[in-house]
């Protein structure tokens, strides 16, 4: 058995060869389709899985899974349904490889037999959250993720008809150049968001298809539409797995296999035509006229027991149940489960994962090349593009930011208008470019809400294969450089000038490199903190006091000679670009100058003297070196981006394992904990409820027995 914790994409899997399925002609489960597109899918396998919430407190731990077993084969589509809070996302983020953090799985998932690690870009998800760059259409939301990922040799009309063809199977044609929508554009509909994201994974035909709930917030036209292309993608020899919630009479008949689950047990798991016959063996046959899937979610959603218990007791009719022997729901749930543990599609998945398994050690699998086929250059191109549209486009991304540092940068300019060489003009140009290096770069901090946008894509992205880290990195920032050097050289000459400063063309320049650097050395220490926090407001937090403690250590508020020399001189102030930039600045706008002293009469007052005694800094080096240091700063930040994202790719599923085997360890200690074996009947409730039978109602007949 083996122990896995929370988290996406690094988790060990088994894959290995497929071979033909006449070893499986006698699953019920099984279709026909054709042997070489079976040896090249990817049959799915899961043994004893179950996934813990622990608890190391005073409450008990939560089995979220309790031994589910199972398979999905090629050419077939599977459901997986149940009530609200049975599992059915669980179970896709295990067999996805993509569990929270904080959740226990241990057990078996395969692919036909071989072990091997299931990177980046091994599946496809579609979540239940819709992700997309609010200012681009529908139409370039496809095609940029077509560019990504599709090969390079495939020609540009090939290329358009795949796109055209995907957004006509799911009905986007109509609103194909429509704006998404975001939080100042008003967007296309939450429907054909729905849509959207399953044309995005099915652009390419990938060999294993999840979907959670995709059908949530669709109408039945497109509910049913949606699904009969899922059901078109599985037939050509991909396996599709989909969670779906409630689907209509219509939706439900397309689907090939079906697995029911209820408090974390299996209910039924076999052909979905085959479900309503094995509830009616088992006492709960399904009304005529009735929904099968409203059938299974009432036997088998004990939510409301108590609610409906309370209700009865009041009129009386608890008694009168009891004495007619009705069952409550949680009783009619345990039933199912032990008839289906003890029926014959409990014995067909056992045969049919055996039949598996042992395909894996006859032939080896044919791998191919999963994730993004698109060369680098292509995806950093591509990237690039997007990236300044959507730049361009979000009015708050950068626009915003460049009004407001030209408005600022005209009140600093005015407020130190004409600052002169006086002995006061001291102190007025220290604090002016203090004021320009520490707090206009600290300004910079208001793009993080734009940024934790565009990390929830590429977080995305990056877990179904469609680039690698570096070249988002690389992108996001050429992306983004013209409209940083267009935000420092405005805000730069309108201060520069107004206050007059030393004057000359290269000094001028000096100061806007100056400022430039600065503002990207505090985007790319953003960067950092985006990819180590969770959330935007603590984001925001923690780059505001990062922003601070730089601002108190650069030598404007205390001279760097006087800092303690433990921990802030050294090393804080060294690696500090506002250190660095802000001495920089000082020695472009005052050596060579002169100041008035502050007795008449006395020597004037060199601009080097001011630097070295007065304001604290060395001249042992040019303001070239300085600003050298401050951009040696900015790239090591964008290097420890890079660095984060990939430790947070290949280290924390290593820390993740470890944390469930010590979790494991710690919970087999507690006398409350207790493995429920899986034959045995889970979750028993302590609600009393009775109902009148699901298959006795006035009127309605089951259609198992009606001709």
């Amino acid at each position: 058995m083996e122990i896995e914790g929370g988290g996406g994409g690094g988790r060990d899997i088994e894959e290995g060869g497929g071979g033909s399925n006449d070893g499986l002609a006698n699953n019920e489960s099984s279709c026909s389709i054709n042997s070489n597109v079976v040896r090249k899918g990817a049959y799915l396998v899961w043994q004893d899985l179950s996934v813990l919430l622990p608890s190391f407190g005073k409450g008990p731990t939560r089995r979220l899974l309790n031994g589910l077993n199972g398979f999905a084969q090629p050419g077939r589509i599977m459901a997986i349904m149940g009530p609200s809070g049975s599992g059915k996302s669980t179970l896709l983020d295990s067999l996805a490889g993509r569990l929270s953090g904080n959740l226990v799985m241990t057990g078996n998932v395969m692919i036909n037999g071989k072990k091997r690690k299931l990177s980046y870009g091994g599946v496809a998800y579609v979540t239940q959250e819709d992700i997309f760059l609010g200012t681009l259409t529908i139409r370039e939301t496809i095609k940029y993720s077509a560019q990504l990922r599709l090969p390079n040799n495939i020609t540009k009309d090939e290329a358009n008809d795949i796109i055209e063809n995907t957004m006509m199977e799911m009905g986007l044609l109509d609103c194909a150049d429509n704006i998404i929508g975001n939080w100042h554009f008003r967007g296309v509909s939450g429907g054909e968001k729905k849509r959207l994201s399953i044309a995005l994974e099915i652009l390419t035909q990938p060999q294993l298809l999840f979907l959670d709930e995709p059908t949530s917030g669709l109408d039945s036209a497109s509910a049913f539409f949606a699904t009969q292309v899922l059901k078109n993608v599985a037939y050509g020899g991909k396996t599709v797995i989909a969670s779906i919630h409630q689907p209509s009479s219509e939706v439900f008949t397309l689907f090939d296999d079906l697995i029911l689950l209820s408090g974390g047990e299996t209910i039924y798991y076999g052909e979905a035509k085959m479900a309503v016959e094995f509830f009616a063996d088992s006492g709960f046959p399904c009304p005529l006229r009735r929904n099968p899937s409203d059938h299974f979610l009432r036997c088998t959603n004990s939510d409301f027991d108590q609610v409906n218990a309370t209700l009865m007791g009041s009129s009386g009719a608890i008694d009168i149940g009891k004495s007619n022997g009705l069952l409550t729901t949680t009783e009619i749930k345990q039933k199912l489960i032990q008839k289906y543990r003890c029926s014959k599609y409990a014995a067909t998945v056992r045969n049919g994962l055996q039949e598996i398994l042992s395909m894996g050690s006859e032939e080896g699998y044919e791998a191919e090349n999963r994730g993004s086929k698109a060369g680098w250059i292509r995806q950093f191109s591509t990237l690039t593009r997007r990236s300044s549209i959507n730049m361009s486009r979000d009015f708050g991304y950068y626009w915003l930011r460049i009004v407001v540092y030209i408005i600022v940068s005209v009140c600093v300019g005015t407020v130190f208008y004409n600052v002169g060489t006086d002995y006061n003009a001291i102190l007025a140009r220290g604090a002016c470019g203090g004021f320009i290096s520490g707090f206009m770069a600290f300004m910079s901090i208001g793009g993080f809400p734009c940024f934790i946008e565009e990390m929830k894509i590429f977080y995305k992205e990056r877990l179904n294969g469609h680039y690698g880290v570096g070249v988002f990195i690389l992108a996001n920032f050429v992306s983004s450089l013209p409209f940083l050097i267009f935000m420092a050289f405005s805000s730069s000459a309108i201060t520069y000038f107004t206050a007059k400063f030393r004057p000359g063309v290269f000094h001028f320049l000096y100061a806007a490199l100056d400022l430039l650097i600065s503002i990207s050395v505090v985007e790319s220490s953003m960067m950092v903190v985006a990819s180590l926090v969770p959330n935007f407001l603590m984001g925001l937090i923690v780059g505001a006091g990062f922003i601070g403690i730089m601002m108190a250590t650069a030598g404007f508020f205390r001279p760097l000679p006087e800092l303690p020399k433990v921990f802030w001189r050294y090393p804080i102030s060294y690696i500090n670009y506002m250190a660095w930039g802000l001495q920089g600045a000082f020695k472009n706008d005052m050596i060579g100058l002169e100041f008035e002293p502050l007795q008449a009469g006395d020597p004037k007052l060199k601009g080097e003297y001011i630097i070295k005694n007065i304001l604290g800094f060395s001249l042992d080096h040019s303001k070239w070196w300085d600003l050298a240091v401050v951009l040696a700063i900015s790239i090591c930040y964008r290097l420890l981006f890079y660095v984060v994202l990939k430790l947070r790719e290949k280290v924390l599923p290593v820390v993740r394992t470890l944390y469930a085997k010590q979790t494991l360890h710690h919970l087999s200690k507690r006398p409350s904990f207790r493995k429920t074996p899986s034959f045995s009947i889970p979750f028993s409730s302590k609600r009393h409820q009775v109902i009148h039978s699901l298959s006795s109602q006035e009127g309605l007949n089951s259609p198992i027995h009606s001709s």
